[in-house]
């Protein structure tokens, strides 16, 4: 019942480390007014600079286990000993006051929201256009050891193959393009939620 009544829309976001994700990301904050960023919860320890409420919300394991409980998450997962997951009152209230809600995810992540929030969503897949590029984009990054680009790269080879399971598919080799290209898209989703307000709609369109 409670999803029924949201105004809001939900932007879903996937692609391997490298695709140019957080460069696409930064253009719709730009543009897009009202829109919140869903950012994870997790167990782990902060990294470098990292502040927390910003890259994500840190609590301890205790904090994180009585959560999962009470039922507080949309999804979470453990991966490497650490929980990660995502809280769904603030997305509830994103959503309510007509937000486009923004998430950064994995396939798996997608899977799970696709489930239980459906035609709220809009998921775009980003890829550079091919794997080569993408570990040579890795390795210019320079912020991983080669051991971690080599998880990445494997990790992209499998993520690859669930492409299909997003409405769109952004293959960024020129990034003028793949920003139209995002833009359209985040404006799309925002759209499409509208369309299910459908006695409002009327409403208006016949008294106005």
């Amino acid at each position: 019942k409670m999803i029924k009544e949201l105004k809001g829309a939900i932007l879903v976001i996937s692609g391997p480390s490298g695709c140019g994700k957080s460069t696409l990301l930064k253009e719709i904050y730009k543009s897009i007014p009202n829109y919140y960023f869903s950012i994870s919860t997790t167990t782990r320890a902060l990294r470098g600079e990292e502040e927390d409420g910003v890259d994500y919300n840190f609590v301890s394991q205790e904090e994180f286990e009585k959560d999962i409980k009470d039922d507080k998450f949309l999804e979470y997962a453990k991966v490497h000993n650490n929980y990660y997951g995502t809280m769904l009152q603030p997305i509830i209230k994103a959503l309510n006051d007509g937000k486009l809600v923004i998430f950064d995810i994995d396939v798996q992540g997608h899977k799970i929201l696709r489930k239980k929030l459906g035609n709220l969503i809009t998921s775009v897949f980003i890829t550079t256009p091919s794997l080569k590029i993408l570990e040579q984009r890795l390795i210019a990054r320079d912020t991983d050891t080669t051991e971690m680009i080599q998880k990445r790269v494997e990790n992209a080879k499998i993520e690859i193959e669930s492409f299909t399971d997003y409405d769109y598919l952004i293959v960024n080799d020129n990034i003028h393009k793949a920003i139209k290209e995002i833009l359209a898209i985040a404006n799309i989703a925002r759209a499409k939620t509208k369309i299910f307000d459908k006695k409002s709609i009327v409403e208006n369109w016949i008294n106005s």
